[in-house]
Order: structure tokens, then sequence, then C-alpha cells
């Protein structure tokens, strides 16, 4: 069937009077003796279509009573109706009922809470709310693509199985095929991980930042897109086991120049789904968060706060408020804090030079041997959204860094080599995806933005 509901509201004139096919499913049916109204959606849209039953209809019985999800084939006439909310309705000259459901299909016309949607994600993209944040998922990861292919970036498939420590082997799933109820053991005991696939300890990857480096000193300019994976048992609104993220790594680019993109990519991004993405957003904007298609064009429009976190932490002190977690200039800001800066400064706010003792080992170290050319970015409403830095292009630096926070050289000596192999300045930032839907639909929980979550405790289907 080419027939599409969204192809009939895109060219209503050359469809007026004209018949279609078209299959879906149907959200309601309100039926009288003569005649029912059936709202109907073939997924092709965030809009439905009201198709009109007449009782002449051969199966009008069975249809006027059909229940909500199940899946029909319209044939009908499309009636232009310009005086109305909806533009068309569709006149069915035959409806084929392919599968009726029953009572016991979970979803009815009425509204559902999210936690009783996440105990039924296989469905849960039926109902407006799903419809409309994973629209602008697909939306915003094509917008990602787009911007960084029209500014020269090459796209890098970095590899999910890695013996490459990122961001903690602590933090990272360990992958085997050794049999766990028959571990080979060496001699003094441990599993001799040398019968292993690969011979030794294999991690899934949480970021693609390192391999996504080696390719930036060749191509200049690259971008990663892809799945990451972490072990935090974190129950937050905003932390889940599986996740994707966006990773570029520019060569000949400081903190500077860094925060220049990040700008940019973010401004381009949100302008890129709020233009495609009407029907969706408004809908969150009154059923999800008030004020969202606001808060998102006021962003376009911002220039973006950048501070130094000693300064921030100042702020803070001289706020006068009451803090659950006070701040120090020795540690990282809490939830609070970021709320509190990005009111203060009323839009988004770059925090950099962040204290070195915090940081990862691949930051560039600062003039001051204190603190590191690091910078997280925190918006209203979503807190940190990107977290960034001038990568470390000093080889003995490194080497010293790596040995003060404990990370084991021999598994990224490749890396480090890239620091006697035509190093340059780099810079380099991670974005989470679903953290961007997050600040793009108003949704708080980033349960609500992955289609099948995976979070502690939790990995249904």
């Amino acid at each position: 069937m080419k027939d599409e509901i969204k192809t009939i509201y895109s060219n209503l004139d050359s469809f007026g009077d004209k018949t279609v096919k078209i299959g879906g499913w149907v959200k309601s049916v309100r039926a009288s003796k003569d005649f029912a109204f059936l709202d109907f959606t073939d997924g092709t849209c965030f809009k439905s279509a009201q198709v009109i039953l007449n009782n002449t209809l051969k199966n009008y019985d069975v249809v006027s009573k059909l229940n909500t999800g199940s899946t029909v084939i319209v044939e009908g006439v499309v009636k232009l109706t310009p005086q109305n909310k909806q533009p068309f309705e569709i006149v069915a000259k035959d409806v084929d009922v392919f599968c009726a459901t029953d009572s016991t299909y979970p979803l009815q016309k009425k509204r559902h809470t999210v936690e009783f949607l996440r105990e039924i994600s296989y469905l849960r993209p039926r109902t407006n709310l799903f419809s409309a944040v994973f629209r602008i998922r697909s939306v915003a990861a094509m917008a990602v693509h787009t911007y960084f292919q029209e500014h020269g970036y090459v796209y890098v498939n970095t590899p999910l199985l890695t013996t490459a420590d990122c961001e903690g082997s602590d933090q990272m799933f360990k992958v085997t095929t050794l049999d766990l109820n028959n571990l080979p053991k060496t001699k003094d005991g441990k599993v001799d991980m040398s019968k292993d696939l690969f011979g030794k300890t294999a991690f899934i990857t949480g970021s693609g930042q390192l391999h996504g480096e080696a390719f930036a000193l060749a191509f200049k300019k690259i971008y990663t897109f892809g799945p990451t994976f972490r072990t935090e048992n974190s129950n937050t609104k905003t932390h889940a086991n599986e996740f994707w993220m966006i990773e570029p790594e520019i060569a000949f680019c400081d903190l500077d120049g860094l925060m220049d993109i990040e700008e940019d990519m973010l401004k381009s991004v949100v302008n890129y789904v709020v233009q495609r993405c009407p029907d969706e957003l408004e809908f969150l904007d009154k059923f999800v968060s008030n004020g969202l298609l606001d808060k998102l064009k006021t962003l376009v429009k911002s220039k973006f706060t950048r501070i130094d976190h000693k300064d921030v932490i100042d702020l803070l002190k001289k706020s006068g408020k009451k803090w659950e977690f006070e701040p120090t200039y020795e540690s990282d800001i809490a939830k609070e804090h970021e709320k509190y800066i990005t009111e203060y400064f009323n839009g988004p706010v770059f925090i950099k030079n962040w204290p070195k003792e915090i940081k990862a080992y691949y930051m560039k170290v600062n003039s001051d041997n204190k603190t590191v050319a690091g910078v997280d970015l925190v918006v209203p409403l979503a807190g940190e959204l990107i977290g960034g830095s001038q990568r470390e292009d000093n080889y003995d630096i490194l080497i010293q860094r790596c040995k003060e926070l404990g990370v084991d050289v021999s598994s990224i000596d490749w890396y480090l080599n890239l620091r006697k192999f035509g190093s340059c300045v780099h810079s380099g930032f991670g974005m989470g995806f679903e953290r961007l839907v997050m600040y793009l639909t108003g949704v708080d929980n980033i349960r609500d933005v992955i289609p099948f979550a995976r979070t502690p405790m939790n990995c249904q289907y």
C-alpha cells in the first residue's frame, strides 16, 4: 500500500476526493446506530486521521465495535474539511480487519502513567507520548549526522569490544567466552584469561574516544555516534547502563575552539528538531513540559556563558543558600549547583578548567599544574549535557597522569604512542544522546527516551 497519512497531510490539495488504501491501527472508535468515527493511525506521522464509517459498510457491526490497537486496512475517499480542526477525513468504502484486539490489550483510550508503560515497553510506542519522543529521537539523530557531515567530519565506527581502558575498568562490562562454572585458573589461583577468546581481558566499550583520537590525528575532524555501556549501579533519572554517545575529536583545536564547536553544534541540532517536529513539540509542550518550545527557541538564540570552575564555586559560596552538598574548590558540583548556575546566568553555561584530581588522565594539564583544560556544558532543567576537554598532547605528562590515577598503561600503549608519532593540540567531547533527547522533549527520566531501557535490575526483552 503506497498511500500514507503523512503524505495526505503534506499534499492535501492533491488528495481531495481521491480513493486511498491505508493499513494501520485503531486508536479509538465512537459509534452510533447509523455511523461511527474511527481514529486511525498508520505510524507515518504524529497526527492521526478520522475515518467515517456508514452503517451501509458490509461489516459495520464488527468494525464499529473494534477495540483500541486493532489492525485494519481502510479503503476510502478523502474528503477535505479545511473548516474543521482536522483538514480531511476518509469516508470508508471498505475496512478489512486484519487483527482485532480484545479486552486483554493493555492500552486503552486514557492517560497511562509512564511507570505502567515502562512495564510494557514493547507497546508504549503506540501512545501519543512515546510516539512524540521516539520521532524526535529519530530526527535528532539525523540532525547530529547532518551537522557533522556538513562541517567536514569523518564518521568513524569505533569498536564495541575493546581492551582499552578509557573510563575506568571498574565501570566497564567484562566480556568472556569462558565457562563461568568451570573457570581455568593460573598457578596463583587467578582466572587464566589467556584461555579466553582474545587471550586477555576484554570489555564492552564505555567510550569511543581513544580510538576516535587515533582517527582525528589522520583526518583532522571525526565523530563517533553509537552505543556505549557502563556498569554504574545508579538508579537516578539520568543514568542508564546502555546508552548512545556522540563523540567528536578535532585536531588543531584547543579548549576555546572546542566550546565554539559544542555551542554551534547544539544550537544547530535543536533548531533542526524545532523546524521538523512542530506537532510533536506542541504536544509535549502542552502535556509534558509547559514552556518547552520557548526553552528550545531561546537556546538557539542565546550566548553560552563561559566560567572557570573556581569562579563557579565562588558564586555558590556567596549565594547565601544552604546547600545539601557544600561546594568546594576540590570537588565536582552537584545537581543543585548546576540548577543554580544556569538560573543565575539564565541560560547554558560552560564550566571549564577543573581540578585535575577529579578529572580523567587524558585531559590537558594547565600551566598552573592544578587544573585541567576540561569543560562541562550545563543547561537549564537538564543539567550536564556535554563533557569535553583539550586532550593531553605531551607524552611524558600523560604517562605521569596515568601513574597518578592508577591507569594500566600496558592496555593503552598504542594510545600513548600517538603523543610520539605526530602529536598536536587536539580536543574532543562526549554528549549522551539520551540526555539530549530528554532536553529536546522535556521528559525527565532517561528510561523514557530509550526504546528498551537497560538499568540496574532491569534488562527485559
